[in-house]
């Protein structure tokens, strides 16, 4: 059994969110966010990443989906940096570059310990069915800030909205694999200050 595993549980007035991740799973999901569209980017990071992921939220949806999609960041950002651990002996960096038809999106990662977004995404329209796209960059924020990691986020190209959304999220989870992959030449920390 994976040892790079980690439960965090969110509760606050407006949203309450339990996670089970293991980074080292085979992409299988168990998704419930009361957000279909959201569910299906959360699936493409499992599904690219391979990683176990089992996420739970119940938010304040009569107001809006802004609550649930930033606190699963956050929760998600939180039960990562639980799971990873002192990064010993793994990669640090990752990226990918994902196409879908027209769109083309580029993901890096560096598991720095020092939380920083550059989020480069501009969408052809505002909305996907119901879900406001300014949401996505909220997600992204929420877990770079309690994952403490680097991300950079760029959409190449793309004329429509659920393939650019949908090629962010894929090259996202091939990426953060990448960074999680143990590296057979590096045994201690992958940093000449020697933590991160």
């Amino acid at each position: 059994m994976s040892s790079r595993q980690a439960s965090v549980a969110r509760d606050t007035r407006e949203t309450q969110i339990q996670v089970e991740l293991n980074l080292d799973g085979s992409g299988q999901a168990d998704l419930n966010t009361g957000v279909p569209f959201f569910d299906h980017m959360l699936d493409q990071i499992v599904r690219h990443g391979a990683l176990d992921l089992k996420l739970v939220a119940k938010g304040d949806l009569d107001i809006d989906d802004h609550h649930t999609v930033e606190d699963v960041g956050i929760t998600l950002g939180q039960a990562f940096a639980k799971a990873v651990g002192d990064k010993a002996g793994i990669l640090r960096y990752g990226h990918a570059y994902v196409p879908l038809d027209e769109a083309l999106s580029r993901v890096v990662i560096d598991l720095s310990g020092r939380p920083g977004l550059f989020y480069r995404v501009d969408y052809p329209r505002a909305r996907i069915g119901n879900f406001d796209v300014d949401l996505l960059r909220e997600f992204f924020q929420g877990f770079v800030n309690h994952a403490q990691v680097t991300l950079h986020i760029d959409s190449l190209e793309g004329i429509n909205a659920h393939h650019v959304a949908e090629t962010v999220f894929k090259a996202f989870g091939r990426a953060l694999r990448m960074a999680c992959t143990p590296d057979a030449r590096m045994s201690g920390i992958p940093s000449t200050k020697g933590a991160l």
